[in-house]
């Protein structure tokens, strides 16, 4: 299963990091601002996703960008009061759909760190 998520030109991907990173900075780290990275995380572990436009300012997944929008993934929402990162009561093909998108992303972006205090990985 996990090579049906493969990207199709290879990625190098940067060892994965551990470092705490808050909420406050997670938010701060949408897109909007040019000095600073665009991070989506996904069950508390934070994705670079930089380099893909469709998490800037003008993107369709721009929604995600600095959050946790672990729950809208999991139920292929785009819509924004989805956008948080419990998913512990969704159903298991739910779940399933998450993990899948945590795989996904895993294949395509650095790991730059966790959300502090978070308790959904």
């Amino acid at each position: 299963m996990a090579e049906r998520f493969k990207p199709k030109v290879p990625v190098q991907l940067d060892p994965p990091k551990d470092d705490p990173i808050t909420v406050e900075e997670l938010e701060k780290c949408d897109g909007t601002d040019p000095n600073r990275p665009t991070w989506v995380a996904i069950k508390g572990i934070v994705f670079d996703v930089s380099q893909n436009s469709a998490y800037g300012p003008a993107g369709s997944y721009r929604v995600f960008a600095g959050k946790d929008p672990s729950r809208a993934l999991a139920c292929s929402s785009l819509n924004p009061k989805d956008c948080r990162p419990d998913w512990y009561d969704l159903e298991d093909k739910e779940k399933t759909v998450l993990d899948e998108w945590f795989t996904f992303f895993s294949n395509r972006y650095n790991i730059v760190g966790k959300v502090k205090d978070a308790t959904n990985y």
